[in-house]
């Protein structure tokens, strides 16, 4: 008799994510061959052919990367949390679907903002996560103190994050889209310093919120070194 598998909170997130992405695809992509070049006269909101080109970029890059974290842990055994998987479709959910296809960046204030602060944070404590399975391998023979495991949990954040808005400019240069907001809804180019606002703003909320992360993390491993130092002298002492 075979087993029946176990419907988590995993499973239904990814497959709710898996689902409006894939239906966001076939939306965008009959919306791209229908939409004009340019807004029409007196509807300078309207959506044009790069804006659904954007929308369909975006969702076909989200049902690619939604795959990395089971891609991860099947080829290096990397047992990454459950609250990291559901963290991470949720992020993607409100980035992709809500973000791009419900265009919560220009309905929501500040909904950009939000997204980076979480994923800034997502991504540092996925640095230390890291950090413990190498300091737990012993075939690897370095073992980094609680201040260097905050330290490489900035960094993995804020490495990733940059890594993020070279891909928008990139995207932004060769697909003539607009994921750093160059452009107001209206179609308005922004320019000087309001050009580069969103790209930076990003970039130190993802810093802000790595820093808090690696921080509370320095202090829970601090604590937690302190302890089992404690523990390994009293038992020397009882030996």
């Amino acid at each position: 008799m075979k087993r029946k598998s176990m419907v988590t909170p995993q499973k239904i997130v990814g497959t709710i994510l898996f689902i409006s992405l894939a239906l966001s695809v076939v939306y965008a992509f009959v919306h791209f061959l229908q939409a004009p070049d340019t807004a029409p006269e007196g509807m300078p909101h309207a959506k044009v052919r790069s804006d659904y080109l954007l929308m369909l970029t975006q969702c076909i890059l989200g049902l690619a990367v939604m795959l990395l974290p089971s891609l991860i842990n099947h080829r290096w055994s990397v047992p990454i949390p459950r609250k990291i998987y559901i963290a991470y479709y949720a992020f993607l959910f409100c980035a992709i679907f809500l973000g791009e296809v419900f265009n919560f960046y220009y309905v929501i204030p500040h909904w950009d903002i939000i997204l980076h602060a979480f994923s800034g944070a997502m991504l540092s404590a996925l640095g230390f996560i890291m950090v413990d399975l190498l300091n737990s391998n012993q075939r690897v023979s370095v073992e980094l103190s609680p201040f260097f495991e905050s330290v490489f949990a900035f960094c993995f954040a804020l490495s990733l994050g940059a890594i993020w808005e070279i891909y928008e400019f990139a995207g932004d240069m060769i697909l003539g889209l607009n994921m750093q907001k160059a452009y107001l809804a209206n179609g308005t180019a922004l320019v000087g310093k309001a050009a580069l606002f969103d790209t930076m703003e990003d970039m130190i909320v993802d810093a802000f919120a790595a820093a808090i992360v690696a921080f509370a993390g320095y202090k829970a491993n601090k604590q937690k070194a302190a302890k089992e130092r404690k523990e390994h002298d009293e038992s020397q002492k009882a030996c």
